[in-house]
């Protein structure tokens, strides 16, 4: 049996773009108010104007010393609590780790990494305090083998799985459950941003998934019982090898 999730509050970062703009959304249309964030504040409010329910935005940059801080207070200053915390924002780097710009892999680790650790301490308390309250990481399948082309990547993605399994067992009898979503081959605009060649041709295919599939695979994991925890989901496209 299923577990609603409208009328609950769901705080989601990395919101204005590819998987953490379908997760907001889906969110949304099962009945959740959604605090939004990420840095840009035009683009922010923009989407924050297409989501069906209501909708609450808070630019920020998760990477900044504080910012978690500011961001949950605000989620619950909006809404009066919150529920669901997705911290899905996250940067991408690849190519040899030799030819990679120092400031671009400390900015990786500063969003992917520490940017994720300090949402989640931020929110716990306010979970903690009422005994319930799901949080989710958007890892990646590259946390669950090194893959050559995107070192730096792939360890912050490592680093994540071992973060979710540490937290998750600091957390057993509280009531709060955390797990970790993590996707194979996505059409995102982080995607195409590394500039990989031809992969509008896979998507839809069984090549590639959309950030949708992605969006459907978080509400199954927050609709399952409460003595339920999914705390690892890999969702691959069926002909990705790796």
């Amino acid at each position: 049996m299923s577990e609603g999730i409208a009328g609950r509050v769901a705080l989601v970062t990395g919101a204005s773009s590819g998987i953490g703009l379908a997760i907001s959304r889906e969110l949304s249309r099962q009945g959740m108010r959604v605090v939004l964030n990420a840095r840009t504040p035009e683009r922010l409010e923009q989407i924050r104007s297409q989501v069906p329910g209501p909708a609450y935005a808070v630019p920020a940059d998760v990477a900044e010393p504080g910012a978690a801080d500011v961001l949950v207070e605000a989620a619950v200053n909006a809404f009066g609590t919150l529920d669901v915390v997705v911290a899905n924002a996250g940067v991408y780097l690849a190519g040899p780790l030799w030819e990679s710009d120092p400031s671009a892999i400390a900015r990786l680790v500063s969003t992917n990494v520490n940017g994720v650790m300090q949402t989640v301490r931020a929110v716990l308390p306010v979970m903690m305090a009422k005994g319930s309250g799901d949080v989710v990481v958007t890892g990646s399948v590259s946390g669950y083998q090194a893959i050559h082309w995107e070192p730096a990547y792939s360890a912050s993605k490592h680093a994540l799985r071992a973060f979710v399994d540490g937290v998750r067992r600091q957390l057993v009898g509280t009531g709060v459950r955390v797990g970790e979503i993590a996707p194979g081959i996505v059409h995102t605009e982080l995607w195409s941003a590394a500039g990989e060649p031809g992969f509008e041709t896979l998507t839809g295919k069984t090549a590639g998934i959309h950030p949708q599939d992605v969006a459907e695979a978080v509400v199954f994991m927050l609709t399952r019982p409460r003595h339920v925890t999914i705390r690892d989901l890999v969702v691959l496209p069926s002909d990705q090898e790796i």
